[in-house]
């Protein structure tokens, strides 16, 4: 997520990240984590990734923030793919299972 500055309205928190604020600190479904009382209403961005364990990095020519991904430290939770089925080149089903117990590497490409 790009910011501007490391103080979010906490809508728009919830709105990027699924995170919401509430009296017991940040927020998703069952799983909350304290935070510093807030001044001004705004969540503290800084002290949300320090308690996840999110990357946050400045970049000083922009000015810009960025935070994420919530990954606890870790890129993967488990090694198993989940089940994938797409069309393949010749437009017949490919499922991503017909690969298991196999190295697999996945490149996924968007134009935005």
């Amino acid at each position: 997520m790009i910011l501007d500055a490391l103080q979010l309205d906490p809508d728009e928190l919830e709105r990027r990240t699924g995170w919401s604020i509430k009296p017991e600190g940040a927020c998703k479904g069952a799983r909350c984590v304290p935070l510093p009382a807030s001044r001004d209403g705004h969540a503290d961005v800084q002290a949300l990734a320090e308690r996840l364990h999110m990357p946050l990095i400045h970049d000083t020519a922009s000015g810009l923030w960025c935070l994420g991904p919530e990954a606890g430290g870790r890129a993967l939770s488990n090694v198993q793919a989940p089940e994938l089925t797409l069309p393949d080149v010749d437009g017949q089903e490919f499922t991503i299972s017909s690969l298991r117990g196999r190295k697999v590497l996945l490149v996924a490409w968007a134009s935005w």
